[in-house]
This record gives C-alpha cells, sequence and structure tokens, in this order.
C-alpha cells in the first residue's frame, strides 16, 4: 500500500464504533465491534480473556499462535477505550499490512515509518489531533527518534501494545537492542495498559519480557502452540539442497511459498534456478536496493501465485494468509526462529507445508556464526544449547509437531498424525560399536583430515596410505558399514556434540568433541543409535488427509468452485485498483464460504464469516453482482423453485410458451421458468437479453409493483432487460403480445 493511502479509506463505515468508547467498555461490547467491523461472531482460543483484562485497564503478556488473531487482542480494546491506541511492531510491512487491513474494514489507523513522506506524517499528526485515529503503528526505532515520545505524552492513549515481544529478549532468536528501550513506557505512561503480544516464548523468555518492560504486575496467557494445519518434515540435505527444493517447488504448482536461504548468493542463485524451471521466483535479502525490496514484497504479497526465495531480512515476510508451504533450504538456530518462519505458512487456517532440508555443515556453520557474535558468555552458552535441541528435533524419531509443541512448555501432547514421522516412523538401529570405531579413528588421526578421509580411513581404502596411518589399529576397521553408512554415522556424531567440525578456511577436519560424552562411548555407559532407512521425507510431497487439515476449497462443488474462481479475479482486479495485497480485501476462505452460500442479499452477505459493515458497505454491491450474475449461475434455492414452477405454469404462461417454443419467434431461442441469480424469469431469451414477465392481478398492488420494480432493477444491472405482459393480454389477443414481443426482439 502506497503511503498515501494510510488515510485514504472511507471513514463512514467505523463511525459507529465511536459511540461505543467508554471508560469502562465491557466484553459484550467488544463482541459486537468484532462482528461489526470484522465479521466474526465470536472470540477465538484466550482472545477474550486477553481483552477483558486490557479493557479493565491491565497489563498483559499474551502468547498467541501464529494464525491466532494476537492483532485483535489490541485493536479493538484500541477502538473502544477512549484516546489512541499506540502500536509499537518491529517491521514496516507488518506495520503496512495490518493498517491496510485494518482501513479496509473502516477502522481509522495508520503508521509512522521511514516510507512515510512529510507531508504524509503531518496529516497523520492533525488526524491524530482532532481525535479521528483509533490505532497508531511505529516502530522501536521510530518510537525512540526526535521528540516522538514528549508528542505522544500530550495526548491520552488508550493502550500501548507491543507486537513480537520476544525481541525484547537476550534468550530469544530474534533480540534488538532497540525493545530493550521499550521499558521506560511504564514509567512514561503510568496508567496507560500495555499488553506483549508473541507468538514464540518459552518460559525463560517470557520471564525476560516481564522485566525488560516492566511487566511484572501483568496477567500471563499462554495458549497452545499447535497448528493443526500444518504438516512438518524435515530431511538430511543433499549438497546445497537446491535441487531438492526445485522438486518440492515442482510438486506444489500455483501456489505461494517462501524458501529461507542462509546467505544473499544462495537466494539469488536459488531464485534463478528456479525461474528457469518455471516457477514465479523472487529474491530478497539485505544486500538489495531498499526501493527494490519493497517491490519484490509488494509483488509477492499481491500475487495469487509467487515464490520468495529469501534470507532472514524477508523477517516475518507480512501477513500474507494464504502462503501454502515454507521451505528451510538452509535451516534456523533454534526451535523459536524455525517456528516463527515455519508459522508464515497456513495462516488463513487451511492445510499447509513446513519442510526443513539440514546438514551437519548446517550445524557447525550455525555454531560457528554463534561464536563470532559479541555476547555475554552466558547468553551464548544458552544459544548453543538451542542449536543442539534444534537439530536433536531435526533427528529426533517423535512426532515433530508434539516435539515443538514439548519445548515451549506444553503439556498433555499428542501425536499430530501427519508430519512424517507420524506418517511413516522410522526404525533406529544401535551403531554405538562402530561409534566407538569412528571417534578412536578421529583420535588416532588427531583432527588433521575431513570426513572423507575419515571414512576411507575407517574402510581402509586410502589411496596413497603412509606406513603410519595403514600401522593405526583403527586402519580398515568399519568394514561392517558402507561408505554411506559410515557418512550418516558421522553427521548423527556431530549433532550429538560426539565429534567437531573445524572450519579450516572451507575444508572443514573433523575432531573430538564433548570429552566427557566421547569417554561414555567407549566405555559402552552411552549408546549411538541411527535410523535404518534414508532419512528423505517421501511424504513432503504427498497429499495428507489428516486430522486438523481442512481444506475448505476442497469442499466446494464444482459450480462453487466457477464462483470462487469469479470471486478472486473481482478481488484480483479490486486489489490491483487500490495497490493493495488481496488478501486485505477478502481472505479465501471468506471467498469460498460466500461462493458456497451464494448469499442473494446484503443481510445474507452479511452473515459471511469475515464480513463486516465496513467492508459490507465497501464491497458488497460488486460480491453480490458477481455472485448473482447470469454467468455465475442460479442460487440453488431458485434452481429448485423454477423446477417447481415449471410443473405448474398457469394458463396464460403455458399459451405464451407454445408459440415460443423450438425457436418459433424469429429463431429466437427461448427458455422457460429460467432462473437467474435469486429469481426465475417466467421467459428469458439468452441472445436478445430479453426476460418476458406475465402479471396477474398480485402484480397490481403497490407492494408487489415495488418488489417488480426492485427486480427489473437488479435484471437492467446484469444486462437483461424486461419486458412485462399483462396475463389477460395474452388471452385476448396473443398474435398481438407476440408481435410486441418481435418489435422488442429487434425482429
Amino acid at each position: 500500500m502506497p503511503p498515501s493511502a494510510a488515510l485514504s479509506a472511507p471513514a463512514s463505515a467505523s463511525a459507529w464504533h465511536k459511540a461505543l468508547v467508554t471508560d469502562s467498555p465491557t466484553l459484550d461490547t467488544a463482541r459486537e465491534t468484532l462482528r461489526r467491523v470484522f465479521g466474526h461472531a465470536e472470540f477465538r482460543g484466550l482472545q477474550a480473556g486477553v481483552i477483558e483484562e486490557v479493557l479493565a485497564g491491565r497489563n498483559v503478556v499474551a502468547v498467541l499462535p501464529t494464525g491466532g488473531g494476537k492483532s485483535v487482542c489490541y485493536q479493538i480494546p484500541a477502538m473502544i477505550r477512549p484516546g489512541l491506541g499506540l502500536v509499537i511492531s518491529p517491521l514496516i510491512a507488518l506495520m503496512s499490512d495490518q493498517v491496510a487491513s485494518l482501513r479496509q474494514s473502516g477502522v481509522a489507523a495508520a503508521r509512522l515509518d521511514s516510507n512515510i513522506a512529510p507531508f504524509e506524517r503531518q496529516e497523520i499528526w492533525e488526524s491524530i489531533d482532532r481525535g479521528e485515529l483509533d490505532l497508531l503503528y511505529i516502530s522501536p526505532e521510530g518510537l525512540s527518534s526526535g521528540n516522538m515520545l514528549e508528542r505522544l505524552a500530550r495526548l491520552p492513549l488508550s493502550l500501548i501494545a507491543i507486537d513480537e515481544a520476544h525481541c525484547v529478549s537476550q534468550w530469544g532468536h530474534d533480540f534488538r537492542p532497540d525493545y530493550r528501550l521499550l521499558g521506560r513506557l511504564a514509567e512514561r505512561f503510568p496508567g496507560v495498559p500495555r499488553i506483549a503480544v508473541t507468538a514464540t516464548a518459552d518460559a525463560r523468555t517470557r520471564e525476560d519480557i516481564r522485566n525488560q518492560l516492566s511487566l511484572q504486575d501483568a496477567a500471563e496467557f499462554v495458549d497452545s502452540f499447535a497448528r493443526p494445519e500444518l504438516a512438518l518434515n524435515a530431511e538430511r540435505k543433499i549438497g546445497t539442497g537446491h535441487k531438492r527444493v526445485l522438486e518440492l517447488v515442482a510438486q506444489r504448482p500455483g501456489k505461494s511459498g517462501v524458501v529461507y536461504v542462509g546467505s544473499r548468493d544462495g537466494a539469488d542463485e536459488l531464485a534463478a534456478k528456479l525461474r528457469e524451471a518455471g516457477a514465479p521466483a523472487l529474491a530478497y535479502h539485505a544486500g538489495l536496493e531498499k526501493d527494490l525490496r519493497g517491490r519484490r514484497l509488494e509483488q509477492f504479497l499481491e500475487a495469487d501465485e509467487a515464490v520468495m526465495v529469501a534470507t532472514i531480512a524477508f523477517g516475518m515476510g507480512g501477513d500474507k494468509p494464504d502462503v501454502r508451504y515454507v521451505i528451510h533450504a538452509d535451516p534456523p538456530a533454534s526451535i523459536e526462529a524455525y517456528w516463527q518462519e515455519i508459522g508464515r505458512a497456513g495462516r488463513d487456517g487451511q492445510p499447509a507445508d513446513g519442510i526443513t532440508l539440514y546438514s551437519s555443515a548446517d550445524m557447525a556453520w550455525a555454531f560457528r556464526r554463534l561464536e563470532s557474535r559479541d555476547m555475554a558468555p552466558e547468553v551464548k552458552q544458552v544459544q548453543a544449547r538451542k542449536i543442539r535441541q534444534f537439530y536433536g528435533m531435526m533427528e529426533g524419531t517423535a512426532c515433530r509437531a508434539a516435539a515443538v509443541r514439548r519445548y515451549f512448555g506444553e503439556e498433555r501432547v499428542e501425536r499430530c498424525g501427519q508430519c512424517d514421522l507420524c506418517l511413516a516412523p522410522p526404525e533406529s538401529i544401535d551403531v554405538t560399536q562402530s561409534a566407538s570405531k569412528a571417534l578412536a579413528a578421529t583420535h588416532r588421526l588427531g583432527g588433521r583430515f575431513g570426513r572423507g578421509r575419515l571414512v576411507d580411513h575407517l574402510l581402509g581404502k586410502t589411496k596413497d596410505v603412509s606406513d603410519f596411518e595403514s600401522g593405526l589399529s583403527t586402519w580398515g576397521i568399519g568394514t561392517e558399514l558402507s561408505q554411506h553408512a559410515w557418512r550418516d554415522l558421522i553427521d548423527q556424531l556431530l549433532f550429538e556434540g560426539l565429534l567437531k567440525e573445524d572450519p579450516n578456511d572451507g575444508r572443514p577436519l573433523i575432531g573430538l568433541g564433548e570429552i566427557d560424552g566421547v569417554r561414555a562411548v567407549w566405555k559402552s555407559e552411552r549408546t549411538v543409535q541411527i535410523r535404518k532407512d534414508s532419512t528423505r521425507a517421501a511424504a513432503a510431497g504427498k497429499t495428507r488427509a489428516s486430522k486438523g487439515r481442512k481444506d475448505v476449497l476442497a469442499t466446494l462443488t464444482e459450480e462453487d468452485g466457477v464462483v470462487f474462481e469469479r470471486l478472486r479475479t473481482w478481488r484480483r482486479e479490486e486489489a490491483q485498483r487500490q495497490h493493495v495485497p488481496p488478501y486485505v480485501i477478502f481472505h479465501d476462505a471468506t471467498l469460498a464460504e460466500i461462493a458456497a452460500r451464494r448469499p442473494g442479499s446484503m443481510p445474507a452477505l452479511a452473515a459471511v464469516s469475515g464480513v463486516g459493515e465496513g467492508k459490507l458497505e465497501r464491497y458488497g454491491d460488486a460480491v453480490l453482482a458477481v455472485v448473482l450474475g447470469p454467468d455465475s449461475g442460479p442460487l440453488p434455492e431458485a434452481a429448485a423453485r423454477a423446477k417447481v414452477l415449471r410443473r405448474e405454469m398457469n394458463g396464460p404462461e403455458s399459451a405464451l410458451w407454445n408459440a415460443l417454443r423450438g425457436k418459433a419467434l424469429g429463431g429466437l431461442k427461448f427458455r422457460r421458468q429460467h432462473p437467474v441469480g435469486p429469481y426465475v424469469l417466467d421467459f428469458f431469451c439468452y441472445s436478445a437479453g430479453i426476460a418476458v414477465e406475465i402479471d396477474g392481478a398480485v402484480h397490481r398492488t403497490a407492494e408487489q409493483a415495488a418488489k417488480d420494480w426492485h427486480r427489473d432493477q437488479w435484471l437492467d444491472q446484469q444486462g437483461i432487460g424486461t419486458l412485462r405482459i399483462d396475463a389477460e393480454d395474452v388471452r385476448r389477443d396473443l398474435h398481438s403480445v407476440l408481435e410486441r414481443l418481435r418489435k422488442r426482439c429487434g425482429g
């Protein structure tokens, strides 16, 4: 959305909620606001409890899943509490998306960031001074710049929301020093309720959020981390993994996805390969010019099909709800980062895939990056443990989704039934004896060789072997395993920290890892196991029908699917006209429900989930025109009524039909009792665009005449003219009626 659009949406649709603003708003008021603004009948999950705390003026820490409606928890209180709602968010893309969505719903919202021109800033401040704005979005950096705090201190604030609050914690995966400055808001704005929200925070991170943001007294709400719409898969990477990514994307044509990579060059290279393969791929990283990054992000958000190949510079990537897959070509370094990035998929609640490619080299790279960072030793120790925990989950044999949920402290967790490990539980074999040999060989070789040479040593296949090496007791003692199996075992020992890799300027060397662990293996006090079969998740490319994965689009009939595609075409054209992402107008799930229900009136359309009063006022007529248009097919009830009316035609109708059937009138083909949209036409000629209505005595009443007028107006909007003929005229002079009809049809 262009910055100038920040205040361009009509405010009339939201004007009603200004009357609900009070010092003591209730949950009922919040529920009414939810229904009228966002078109939802009831709060989900823990939303009601969080909102009730904020409405009462109390502080809150809320950890809610991605797609679980975190933003509603502060948006609705900001709308019905007196004053301006201040939202602090780390990314411009997220702020832009939320503001655009709110404006579409008729809510007065704006953002102040580096993309907003000076004159637009002035317009926003004037709107704030007039008390017209409900919500203002700003970054932590923007809050600290200039006289922003002083200016805000002169305003009545309804609340302060800190989005992505995990960024405040040094124990988290996305620490941002600027977030630490937000703790002073407690002193600067006493009495203003503050709400910190995030989708990923373990117990230690939540404690840090409380301490750093002065939220020790805040109520804490932690919802389930379950994402039943996500099917998780992981497999060991072969080489760069690019070939596998090409396969995975090719298996998902016509869908949008995100592919995370670890470097700028990797993003450019993989995006180019995908484009060569026919995928609409874009690269995104910090090395691109700011304007180019902005254009590519906008292109991705507005497209129905696009693949964004991105580094961590992509961040949250906006609120695009229809991302159907996230692939990690290079894995993250913690379960928090994994869950945050995988969580970009399936935000609309529809089935999506999260696929991770990983290797021991990735883990070694994560440790090297950690070692180079300037941080306290105790923090570095925690981050190292997080790396181990992530790769332990990748290599694990238990349900992946359950492992994530347990990591975040969730109890009584059940298997998801749809991840690769649930669908095909791997069989493990004990390789402790072979592991002991590999560790002994590494020790005797002194850490001077890479894994290939180590494997050759164990197999006794080293080329031009020296007398010293061939004389070692470990030379050729590993013939029980193949070369491939030895590489898998060395990977496993690296994952478990029993071996470590020295980068050695791009020629990694293998050395012993944790000495206590190594000795435990040698003494048979610790076992080592590897998977019996290949870890490649063949299921990653298959379609699943598992619990929790309900694809509403798959439930549409063929006829409904046609209407759905027409609605998507309308939405795309409307989004292009406004220069906004299509999903801020309506989500696919809302369009699918509209296509299935075929609402024939504004009240019926308003009953669809996701259609609030603002969008009803703004788009209602256009949506009904698409749904009820002659090319969209009739409403089911109209089609059923037409069948009955064909059997019950009265005298004048039968007489006229006998004169029209078989192209008797100038070769024109007429249909009898033909359904169009919500109506059943007595007779309809498609080529002439004429509806013929035979009116009996009831049509002479004022009430029926008004209904007929509205019906004729609607048909006229569909390009169908109406010729009304009195039933008595048909009885008295059918010939004159046919002549009149011939002239109207241009004959």
